[in-house]
């Protein structure tokens, strides 16, 4: 590498460094109700159910998919 690399390097990334960087307004409040039990079981079910279960069958049966016909 030459020495006037870092220099060169710096020259470009020297303006981004100065520019604003927009940063979001993002308040929340407490949730109105608090979710139970039964409504954790139910979103962690469902997305066990979408997720894990899909791709669990197709790696179960990835053997399947590399033989040729």
């Amino acid at each position: 590498m030459s020495v006037l690399t870092p220099l060169l390097l710096r020259g470009l990334t020297g303006p981004a460094r100065r520019l604003p960087v927009p940063r979001a307004q993002i308040h929340s409040k407490p949730p109105r109700e608090q979710l139970g039990t039964m409504d954790v079981a139910i979103g962690l079910t469902s997305c066990f159910l979408c997720f894990l279960l899909p791709s669990g069958w197709v790696l179960s049966h990835l053997e399947s998919y590399k033989k040729r016909e």
